[in-house]
């Protein structure tokens, strides 16, 4: 790939690519395709969906290259586009198993960086990788064990870093709305994560 390619914009590789320049899309797909794929493996925890929904939200990319909004950022479209193919490829997956929301605890005004900080930072066994790995799992598993419209937004706001304004976009609901479930979302993990800790200590 032409190292030269690093100092265009998104804009401006989509403004190629539009134009016919399919090496332009190639470095988009460069650019993104690590945080796409991280972000579909903790919002689906399915490898096999996860594949499928990353190759289909590329070929989205790929074949809309006549219809492009060249006034949207291009990184919370293409999150838009993996989010709403998630979605869709979850709910076919479970027709016949429906996750119920349950009773959510209040988060208190928990902050979930503290949190998050708290559990990647585990001073235990702080040399132990082994110890870290382990850690990893259990945030990777009590997020994927939480309800659909809870796990997306955390896994937004904390993992991608995205603003309120782009995750409203990217989820098309009001900003009111991210934020009201976005402390749901955290008062969520940290009560399941207290029971994941129960359930680890009890083993």
């Amino acid at each position: 790939m032409d190292p030269g390619w690093k100092k265009f914009s998104d804009a401006e590789l989509l403004a190629r690519y539009a134009a016919g320049d399919e090496a332009a899309f190639r470095e988009i797909v460069t650019r993104y395709k690590n945080s796409l794929y991280a972000f579909l493996r903790q919002f689906l925890n399915r490898r096999d969906l996860v594949e499928d929904v990353f190759q289909e939200t590329f070929l989205q990319l790929f074949t809309s290259r006549d219809s492009f909004d060249h006034s949207r950022p291009l990184r919370p479209w293409l999150f838009t586009i993996a989010a709403n193919k998630a979605k869709d490829a979850l709910r076919k997956w479970q027709r016949t198993a429906a996750v119920p929301i349950g009773t959510i605890a209040d988060s208190e005004d928990l902050s979930f960086g503290d949190v998050l900080n708290a559990i990647t930072s585990d001073s235990r066994m702080p040399s132990e990788n082994l110890e870290r790995t382990e850690t990893a799992l259990r945030v990777e598993q009590v997020i994927a064990n939480m309800p659909e419209n809870l796990r997306e937004i955390l896994v937004l706001a904390y993992f991608n870093r995205f603003s309120y304004k782009q995750m409203a976009e990217i989820l098309s609901i009001p900003i009111g709305t991210v934020k009201s479930r976005l402390h749901t979302a955290v008062g969520r993990f940290a009560k399941d994560w207290k029971a994941s800790d129960g359930d680890k200590e009890a083993k």
